[in-house]
């Protein structure tokens, strides 16, 4: 018989997307299927998701889009951005990414897809490229100390704030702002202050040593380009108490004395202008800089130096104690990813360029400024700031900005008759001089104008006198050749998802298509400015508002904010919005948040940060929340019940059955039920937090939604709101991001930039036009899948510790290692370090049950490598068996000397009772893609206890 042809729309399906993002094919899912002894993947999920939860119907979705469809699809969108050349400044620049950074970093997935570092053995290439970070913001600061970033300046300011409270010991409750403030900091300041119980009081920086106060914020350069010694000033706050804090440009500080010379205690901003698009707000990565003696209150990471088992140098993130994850409530903050891979990017953007290169770029954008207001002057323009770095203020107003605009210049008009004028990197001359013929009329001879520059010092006695960047990390790889061996030497030192699966539970590191991927570099995308004329910006306001209401009704809520740049900053815009919501009905009494013990490791951290107090509730046996407690709490703080912080599935990897129960009981007590997307994707497509009962969630579009973990950052973390819950979500004070042109109606910001990190939105835009409705779903039934499929093969060599009532995970499983840690001192540490000698990143280590490892294989991975990760776990047991049989001792053996490294293969003391070949080649296919760590196994408690947090002097290296 003839087996007919094939019809057309059975070749196009088999030519989507769908199955490039799924692991397994059809036969391999077939075969899992079976060994788990499931008949279908609808039974599967008949048995893992509680019936009464299943969505009625399929996503109402647009069909798959093949790859070059939903490119070009973008395309269209994109082309309708206006590009223009953008002046307007308030921290956000033109700049240039070096090609050698683009390519090899941005672009590179041995960089965009590594996760964070918490296994530091494999991850030492980044930790230095942070190192270096850090060095070079302690340089141009001159602080004692810098984190490996943050989410953005105006954030980062935010957590100034709470720091210098932490660290202050005036009792006053003041914290003044200077109104040379950037308008969207003073935005976050507003919101923040607000649940902290702050007063924020504002003045001018000369104002401000008279007032009472526990901190003080300053901008330097300020708002409108202003530079001016802040030293007296800053010495006049201390002398009262305060913590002060500057917020200041790293590309001016390059010139000018830093704030560490002038007495401040914080310094912090945007690297963005080292070499990072502006890309409509973001990602870029916030830098923060303090004293030596208030490490332990400032917050977000920092990478130090320690030692491995070798006593060799290696680094690691240290202090990792003050972490959200483990202090709960009591944590400095609740950031959870930070801006690693932005990180990156502006500290090799300073490696490659080095101090003098640096100087250069920074002298001819003060140059360019200096020809520019030397021009307007000479044309009886009247300028209003006499010494500037970059940026102009003068008295031109609208019809100026107009006319500029006109010509493909966007410059800022500050609405009283005035406007501003920012020199970036990218600036020419012939820009300024077209500039110039635009607002004087007259043409700019640029010769004469740059005699005069030259000759006129409008920085006279504020540069700094200090060298900068004298390391030699900034002072080698100036051509591209080394430049490109050197990130390519550090490429080699970490693990990431082009080297094999990482399993890591509660993170979800899928696929990262390439095709998603692509448009982010797109300059329509990239090159538009967060505050240019919304009519430049109609493509990306029109992509915003596809993905939104996609994620609408994927998540079946009424309104979607884009405003957070993080999960933890989702997690805080729910929380805030629930807080006013409350308090527009009189109710701003209702702060009692209630946190069952298997929810996500920051929301107690976040509860906190939006002023409310924790009341933590019970977990039975199995992992579910305990519903007899949930009732007694609730009907306790009845009266003042403002919230339920759910994970669901839970952090246990269990749906649990009671869960419209659960939303029931707080409804019935007055409170809001906030759901944690951190496991969104178990839920895609079957089922939906609207559906649910939740009345706001985030979603962490760096885990559901295919944007890369960067190494640590960046995320987006945009909230999903019921109807009730949307005129409460975050606005800007610059852009509206609600309907009818509404602008800060009273709900002011949580992040700087008014969609977050909206560069990145594309990946999540294509993800989903890539998968459509069909795909989204199978993405999920896969990933639970797979789970199940690891959990069932493992389940006879480690036990599975929560299971649903039917005996199923959701699309993660935790394996109990307690009992082999009774028995042998094998430790959940010692398996993760052990995984790494076979060539796999560890699951998550103790979370959210100490002695256990969380496994989440994600949808992405095929069968093949879910059994090359089996057999690993399978092969460490027996090790493990060894030791109970006294084979080898306990204190011994391979995994408590994991991991190995080649130093281990040529060591000619080799006296272990284990052969090298088992050391370092454990199962036989581990030789054919050997990954070598770089360093054996870290020493973290010396790193604590001898804290350098910069790059060791060169004779370290030797």
């Amino acid at each position: 018989m003839t087996t007919p042809a094939p019809r057309l729309a059975d070749l196009e399906q088999q030519d989507e997307f769908i199955a490039r993002h799924l692991g397994p094919c059809p036969a391999e899912q077939a075969a899992m299927l079976a060994a788990i002894g499931a008949g279908s993947l609808d039974e599967l999920i008949a048995q893992t998701v509680p019936v009464a939860i299943r969505l009625p119907a399929d996503l109402p979705l647009p069909a798959p889009r093949r790859e070059h469809q939903a490119l070009a699809d973008l395309q269209v969108l994109a082309r309708k951005n206006q590009l223009q050349k953008n002046l307007i400044g308030l921290g956000y620049y033109e700049t240039l990414t070096p090609k050698v950074i683009l390519r090899n970093v941005m672009e590179n997935p041995g960089w965009y897809t590594a996760y964070t570092p918490y296994q530091a053995e494999i991850a030492q290439g980044r930790l230095e490229a942070l190192l270096n970070f850090q060095q070079m913001v302690i340089d141009l600061t001159g602080l004692e100390l810098a984190n490996a970033s943050l989410l953005d300046e105006a954030t980062a300011a935010a957590e100034a704030m709470a720091m210098a409270r932490r660290v202050s010991k005036s009792s006053s409750m003041r914290f003044f702002v200077d109104q040379a403030c950037f308008p969207q900091t003073v935005d976050v300041l507003k919101t923040r202050a607000g649940y902290f119980g702050f007063e924020l009081v504002y003045g001018s920086a000369a104002e401000a040593g008279a007032q009472e106060c526990f901190g003080a914020l300053l901008q330097y350069p300020g708002e409108t380009g202003q530079v001016d010694d802040l030293s007296a000033t800053i010495a006049a706050l201390k002398a009262s108490g305060a913590v002060v804090a500057v917020a200041t440009d790293l590309m001016a500080l390059v010139l000018l004395k830093s704030p560490g010379a002038m007495g401040a205690d914080i310094a912090l901003g945007s690297s963005q202008r080292f070499g990072i698009p502006m890309g409509f707000g973001g990602p870029h990565a916030a830098f923060f800089a303090t004293r030596e003696a208030h490490v332990r209150s400032m917050p977000g990471r920092i990478i130090g130096v320690s030692r491995d088992a070798r006593g060799n140098r290696a680094l690691r993130m240290t202090l990792q104690t003050r972490e959200q994850h483990i202090r709960r409530e009591k944590a400095n903050s609740n950031i959870c990813t930070s801006q690693v891979l932005l990180a990156n990017m502006a500290g090799m953007y300073a490696v490659y360029h080095g101090p003098q290169g640096l100087k250069t770029i920074a002298g001819r954008i003060h140059r360019l400024a200096a020809i520019l207001a030397l021009g307007l002057e000479a044309a009886g323009v009247r300028q209003l700031n006499s010494r500037y770095f970059d940026t102009l203020h003068v008295a031109l107003g609208s019809a100026a900005v107009a006319a500029a605009q006109e010509a493909g210049f966007n410059l800022r008009d500050l609405g009283d008759g005035t406007l501003g004028i920012a020199i970036g990197e990218k600036t020419t001359g012939a820009d300024v001089a077209a500039l110039l013929q635009v607002l004087t009329g007259k043409p700019a001879d640029l010769a004469a104008l740059d005699a005069q520059a030259a000759a006129r010092d409008v920085l006279a006695g504020l540069l700094r006198q200090d060298a900068i960047l004298t390391h030699p990390v900034f002072n080698t790889h100036h051509t591209e050749h080394e430049m490109l061996r050197y990130l390519k030497q550090l490429q080699n030192r970490d693990l990431a998802m082009d080297h094999a699966m990482i399993s890591l539970g509660s993170c979800t590191m899928k696929l990262n298509a390439t095709s998603e991927m692509i448009p982010v570099t797109w300059p329509e995308f990239g090159d538009l400015h967060p505050f240019a004329p919304v009519e430049q910006a109609r493509g990306c306001l029109e992509m915003i508002g596809q993905l939104s209401g996609w994620l609408q009704t994927i998540t079946g809520f009424d309104a979607v904010c884009m405003q957070p740049n993080s999960g933890a900053q989702g997690e805080y815009a729910g929380l805030v919005a629930i807080r006013r919501y409350h308090a527009s009905r009189g109710e701003a009494r209702r702060n009692i948040c209630l946190i069952p013990r298997s929810a996500h490791g920051t929301n107690p951290a976040t509860a906190q940060m939006a002023g409310m107090q924790v009341v933590v509730v019970e977990c039975d046996e199995n992992g579910n929340v305990d519903v007899a407690d949930l009732k007694a709490k609730a009907e306790q703080h009845s009266a003042n019940l403002g919230c339920l912080m759910l994970t669901y599935p839970s952090t246990h990897g269990v749906f649990e059955e009671a869960v419209r129960e659960i939303c029931a009981i707080v409804h019935a007590h007055g409170g809001q039920v906030y759901m944690d997307g951190a496991n969104l994707n178990a839920q895609v497509g079957l089922t939906a937090p609207g559906y649910i009962g939740a009345d706001v969630s985030h979603m962490n579009l760096h885990k559901t939604f295919a944007i890369p973990h960067g190494g640590g950052g960046p995320g987006m973390g945009p909230i999903g709101l019921k109807a009730h819950l949307a005129p409460f979500m975050a606005d800007h004070v610059l852009q509206a991001t609600g309907p009818a042109g509404r602008v800060n109606a009273g709900q002011g910001a949580v992040s700087a930039a008014p969609f977050g990190s909206a560069s990145i939105l594309p990946i999540s835009w294509m993800y989903i036009a890539m998968l459509g409705g069909r795909g989204l779903k199978q993405a999920t039934q896969t990933a639970i899948l797979n789970a199940n499929y690891v959990a069932s093969r493992l389940q006879a060599h480690y036990p599975v510790l929560y299971v649903g009532s039917q005996g199923r995970v959701a699309h993660e499983c935790i394996l109990d290692i307690r009992p082999v840690k009774a028995a042998t001192g094998i430790t959940e540490t010692d398996i993760a370090k052990r995984l790494m000698d076979y060539g796999f990143h560890a699951p998550t280590v103790s979370f959210p049950v100490a002695g256990t490892i969380m496994v989440e294989p994600t949808e992405s991975e095929s069968k093949a490598e879910l059994d090359r990760f089996i057999e690993a776990l399978i092969s460490i047991r027996n090790e493990i068996r060894k030791i109970e049989a006294g084979e080898w001792p306990a204190d011994n053996n391979p995994l408590k000397h994991a991991p190995h490294t080649q130093k281990d293969v040529v060591d000619a003391g080799w006296s272990r009772p284990y052969s090298r070949e088992e050391a370092c080649f454990p199962l036989p296919w581990v030789a054919e893609n050997k990954f070598w760590p770089s360093v054996n196994r870290i020493d973290d408690v010396y790193g604590d206890r001898n804290l350098c947090c910069a790059c060791p002097p060169p004779e370290a290296y030797r």
